[in-house]
């Protein structure tokens, strides 16, 4: 019998035709004015109602009988670390979760705001459905509340548009930044810790050279070196990704990023099966009908396409919809240099094409061309 891991995900389904209540306008009523508040808040509901149903509650299966019995024990402590870039993405995303969980009463509402992670559904354009919550920062909680653009871009910070700190303001309105490993000690000294005990157990060189990297990486914020690490892997059937990796959260410059984590099983016989279409990239480059100019580039020869089962997800890749293939890493240069790798999510695909592709095939396509 196959010893099977479990996890759970909830998937975005499309829905076909559907009429989505307007929430009422999110400015607070008059003082006094109850009527308002029962409406605005009871609208507020039923667009909850109709909204949650878009995603389907799904569970993930992966075969670990091909991880070795020290593999098993790497995984949990994995799974551990991606659960405190959870937390850290909370923090960027919605730092007032229990407040504002505390104050919500309606089971769906909760359960909504915990997928959003925060009072904004992302599916529909950051449309708040909590009553008495406003418009979405576009910064998140990477800037002060209220700050502009122009602001930041008239300022003397040498790191303004830095990927991996957040800018302040104090008392006499003096801006100043904070690195994410000053700002998240604590919890980034935790999953570090995790990661060192985690490559302690690895069996595979590659895996524990990796983790090792990473680990010191997320308290020193220089990931280049851990980057590297993680493409050179190649014969490990664990992998995690871990860190302040997309920069989607920040709306303002599109440029801090947000932590989040993957924990991944390689399924070995489809990434053989699909090594052969990393070989045909330079000529299908070379192929593509366009200028010339934009052709120019070279990159890298190390890259890979590798098919595996994610047994979770953490932080930005859970916020909303589900993610179901990865290409990283996003810096430019090590692209250049080495390339990148790119991880197709079987299990996460398999439970995409079931819930969603297939209701869909049902209404497009005529009963007896479904055979």
């Amino acid at each position: 019998m196959k010893n099977l891991y479990k996890t759970k995900i909830l998937l975005p389904a499309i829905a076909l035709s559907a009429t989505l209540f307007s929430a009422c306008n999110n400015a607070n009523p008059p003082a006094g004015d109850k009527a308002a508040v029962v409406i605005q808040k009871d609208s507020l509901t039923e667009y909850v109602a109709q909204r949650l149903p878009i995603y389907e509650r799904v569970k993930l299966t992966t075969n670990i009988n091909q991880l070795s019995v020290n593999d098993r024990k790497v995984l949990p402590l994995l799974i551990q670390a991606a659960e405190i870039m959870d937390e850290l993405y909370w923090k960027q995303a919605y730092p007032q979760r229990d407040s504002l969980l505390a104050t919500i009463k309606d089971e769906k509402t909760r359960d909504f705001v915990n997928i959003n992670y925060g009072p904004w559904d992302r599916l529909n354009n950051d449309k708040p459905f909590v009553a008495g919550v406003g418009v979405k920062p576009e910064g998140a909680s990477f800037y002060p509340y209220g700050i502009t653009k122009e602001e930041i871009e008239k300022s003397t910070l040498s790191d303004k548009f830095g990927a991996y700190s957040v800018i302040k303001k104090d008392s006499t309105g003096k801006l100043s930044t904070v690195p994410y490993h000053v700002l998240f000690a604590a919890e980034l000294q935790k999953a570090s810790s995790l990661l060192k005990q985690a490559a302690l157990i690895a069996e595979d060189a590659g895996l524990k050279k990796y983790l090792n990297l990473r680990a010191d990486a997320l308290v020193s914020d220089n990931f280049t070196a851990s980057d590297y690490a993680w493409l050179d892997m190649k014969t490990n059937g664990l992998d995690i990704i871990i860190g302040p990796i997309e920069n989607y959260e920040d709306k303002l410059f599109n440029a801090r990023t947000s932590y989040e984590s993957y924990v991944l099983i390689k399924d070995a016989a489809w990434s053989k099966r699909l090594a052969k279409y990393v070989k045909m990239l330079p000529e299908l480059q070379k192929n593509l009908p366009v200028a010339a100019k934009y052709k120019a580039e070279t990159p890298g020869t190390d890259s890979e396409l590798n098919a595996y089962d994610v047994v979770y997800y953490a932080g930005d890749c859970n916020a909303g919809s589900k993610t179901i293939a990865v290409n990283l890493p996003n810096d430019e240069k090590i692209q250049q240099e080495k390339g990148t790798r790119r991880s197709q999510l079987k299990n996460a695909m398999q439970a995409k094409f079931e819930k969603i592709l297939m209701p869909i095939s049902k209404e497009l396509i005529d009963a007896e061309q479904q055979k």
